[in-house]
């Protein structure tokens, strides 16, 4: 049976109602990503955290991170940041905490390995230990430091901050914050040519268009100083590849112009792993064979497979010859295996090297070449290079074996038994569930548990309603309206010039129904503007073909006017030359959304008002004759609403949606509108840009209504969320949504230019013509 939140009442009371409410918005979230044995840790890990007494923020960051978490790398990681944080709160503040949680989705993405993150997790310890001050404005300046650097280059990083500025707290302040020259010097220094984060994608499509199947990708956990664990492998069909590859130079370092760049040593990578999978066969009588013979049968295998893969795909060859050396300038094992990879690849190299092991395997691969297809080609050619090799009195010293290429792997995956394919490999948070379309007489007769969890290994699906005794259906009963899960977005500190990644949550939340008659009274009491709105609706109204007369250029010629131009030149008058008749097709192809600002100002009172009507009353209102207005000239448009009670949980509310029909439902949510809590502008504003986004109109537009200044109640600087909300204006201007703020302010033209522009606002003085004047508005906008 899945885990049900109410199964936790000891714990939700111990939580708080702050809590709780973040709890139920990521739960759902949750209850996809974990296993009900992860579910349960989170919940107590949840607890614990409230049992320290260092506050809500730091239970609600940690609630709101661990599904993320988890979702990339796997619960186990959430087990392990839960530990570190418990190990840390006696050494470090509150905030510090809330920051490592509110942090750990960027490091799990960017680690993108459990093994990486517990390496990341033991930094953070060993930097609290020696340098507890440079915690914090290193965790603030995280998403920027992880874009350049892998692990190994963030803990060289911090550790040379920490010997060089052990004593001078103000000089270790500003290393960690990224604000002296000494630091972004080193992190340069520390800088990698390609990060595997960054290429991980594109290497899966890559891999996905050369073989037409998925691939699974994760990085190593090498290091760059002791390059230890740094060579590729495969590993229960996961591809282990480096975090980072630098440009290769060869072991002549020849220069740039002949280096191949990281992003190529990554395809070559991926290509050869991808390749043993395709073709390679575990061999089960490894065990039987020597070091020697083992390294020697994996060598004549990479050639094999590169060989079918050429034979597939030509352009492989040049990018893989161009990542194996050649150096003929020694003699040791490793090198001549270098030379032997190369002549093995290269038609043209395989003869006048000179060296006979070379030479030999040169004749053997020839002579078997039309086996290709056969695995135990490589292990007869590869035993008989190994006892050529013993009889010439080569030395193999497995220490000392260091293969110069850098994109093959280590061949684990011949000698290693696999899990079998044929069962799957679940990534974290993907639970193996199966879907199965049954009868009515299967569902009633056969059904096991009938209201299983998201964690159920079969999920049995009715392709109709099923129906009690009484009449009502299943669904009418039991059935739970669907949660959207939390979206995550960042947010502008003005201070630092930086973006808090995934900073603010946004909770989209069922709107409340009210009653229909309520907007039906609102339309008919606003007759009189309905009359006079009719002759805007006419002049936007799509008329199909129109025709454009007294035009230099056209598509035909005005009869009329050219008979009057003839009469002109008859009677010696100056003609007219705007003979021409130019049609064109009228279309309004635009998207928009009525953004509403429900925070608790919207309860207030009008002013100088003869009844009780409070702004929030008017904002109805006006939305209403809004939609009837755009029913009528067919625009697709959204009403959505919000507002926000901290970071962590700002309600978004859709109201009406694009595809939605203005019906009887939408005047009810229109009802049902409260005012509430406060408001976090620019987050509701990339959402809103978010799903605009998603639609294919050319035009797209934002129509924000609000009664004041963005606010909220964990924000005490007035300036914050002023440039936050900016900031989110401008990347919408980015991506081709114009924001508009009609605001019932009347002091916003302190703020609201800066904020909008000054072409894109509208201070409205007399809040009781608010009705009257955003249809007006819209309409004149968008003519």
């Amino acid at each position: 049976m899945a885990i049900q939140l109410s199964d936790y009442q000891d714990i939700l009371d111990e939580l708080g109602d702050d809590a709780n409410d973040v709890l139920a918005a990521n739960w759902q979230d949750a209850a996809r990503v974990f296993t009900p044995r992860g579910l349960d840790t989170y919940l107590k890990g949840a607890a614990g955290l409230k049992s320290l007494g260092r506050g809500t923020d730091l239970v609600v960051s940690f609630i709101e991170s661990a599904p993320q978490v988890a979702r990339e790398i796997g619960e186990q990681a959430v087990s392990e940041l839960l530990s570190a944080a418990i190990k840390m709160y006696s050494r470090t503040s509150a905030s510090v905490l809330v920051l490592l949680f509110s942090t750990a989705p960027t490091a799990a993405t960017r680690m993108g390995e459990l093994e990486l993150f517990r390496g990341y997790i033991a930094l953070l310890n060993n930097l609290l230990a020696q340098a507890p001050r440079a915690l914090r404005p290193m965790l603030e300046q995280l998403d920027i430091l992880l874009s350049y650097l892998t692990l190994g280059g963030l803990r060289r990083w911090a550790m040379w901050g920490v010997s060089a500025y052990r004593n001078d707290f103000a000089a270790q302040t500003a290393y960690f914050g990224l604000e002296s020259e000494e630091s972004h010097a080193i992190m340069k220094k520390e800088q990698r040519g390609v990060l595997f984060i960054d290429s991980q994608r594109r290497l899966i499509m890559y891999l996905r268009a050369l073989w037409g199947r998925d691939f699974f990708l994760r990085p190593t956990s090498g290091d760059f100083e002791s390059r230890e664990g740094y060579r590729p492998y495969i590993e229960h069909y996961f591809v282990h590849l480096p975090d980072a590859f630098d440009d290769d130079k060869g072991i002549d370092g020849l220069g740039d112009e002949h280096a191949v760049s990281g992003a190529e040593v990554f395809r070559a990578a991926a290509a050869h792993a991808a390749a043993h999978i395709v073709y390679s066969r575990y061999l089960p009588q490894g065990k039987q064979y020597s070091s020697l013979q083992k390294v020697l049968i994996g060598l004549v295998e990479d050639a094999r497979v590169e060989a079918l893969s050429v034979r597939e795909f030509p352009g492989l060859q040049p990018l893989w010859l161009s990542l194996l050396p050649e150096d003929v300038t020694r003699d040791d094992f490793s090198a001549v295996c270098d030379r032997m990879a190369r002549a093995l690849l290269d038609d043209d190299c395989r003869s006048g090297d000179g060296h006979p092991l070379i030479e030999a395997a040169c004749e053997e691969f020839a002579r078997h070449r039309e086996r290709l297809e056969d695995p135990q080609m490589a292990i007869d050619i590869g035993l008989v290079l190994a006892d050529r090799a013993m009889a010439l009195g080569i030395e193999y010293h497995p220490s000392q074996y260091n293969p110069g290429n850098v994109y093959r792997d280590d061949n684990r995956y011949l000698w290693e038994e696999q899990t079998d394919h044929s069962e799957g490999v679940l990534l974290p948070g993907q639970v193996n569930q199966e879907r199965k379309y049954v009868s009515v007489m299967e569902m009633i007769n056969g059904l096991d548990v009938e209201f299983a969890g998201d964690d159920a290994q079969e999920i049995w699906v009715l392709g109709t309603e099923l129906y009690d005794d009484d009449g009502t259906t299943i669904n009418e009963r039991e059935g739970k309206p669907p949660v959207a899960s939390p979206v995550h977005y960042p947010e502008w500190d003005y201070q630092t010039q930086l973006e808090r990644p995934n900073w603010v949550t946004v909770l989209e939340k069922r709107p409340r129904l009210g009653e229909v008659d309520v907007i039906d009274a609102a339309i008919d009491r606003n007759k009189p503007i309905v009359q006079r709105l009719k002759h805007l609706i006419e002049a936007v109204q799509p008329q199909g073909v129109v025709r454009q007369r007294k035009m230099e250029e056209g598509d035909t010629i005005d009869i009329n006017a050219a008979i009057d131009a003839m009469v002109d030149i008859r009677i010696g008058a100056q003609p007219d030359h705007r003979i021409n008749i130019r049609t064109h097709l009228q279309v309004r192809d635009l998207s928009v959304v009525l953004l509403i600002d429900l925070s608790e100002s919207t309860n207030d009172l009008v002013r100088g008002a003869e009844d009780e009507v409070t702004v929030l009353d008017l904002a109805r209102e006006a939305a209403a004759l809004l939609a009837e207005a755009l029913s009528k000239v067919g625009d697709p448009f959204a009403i959505h609403g919000f507002d926000s009670n901290g970071r962590h949980d700002v309600e978004y509310y859709r109201i009406k949606d694009f595809d939605a029909p203005y019906t009887d439902m939408t005047k009810a949510r229109l009802a049902g509108m409260t005012g509430q809590l406060s408001t976090r502008m620019g987050a509701a504003l990339r959402h809103a840009g978010t799903l605009l986004h998603q639609r294919d109109s050319q035009k797209k537009m934002v129509l924000l209504l609000t009664d004041g200044e963005p606010a909220d109640n964990d924000v005490r600087d007035p300036q914050y969320l002023r440039f936050d909300t900016k900031k989110a204006v401008e990347e919408l201007a980015r991506h081709g949504i114009s924001t508009f703020c009609l605001s019932l302010d009347p002091y916003a033209d302190q703020y609201v230019s800066n904020i909008f522009g000054a072409k894109n606002y509208l201070v409205l003085d007399n809040v009781r013509r608010l009705p009257e004047k955003l249809p007006a508005l819209y309409l004149s906008m968008t003519r």
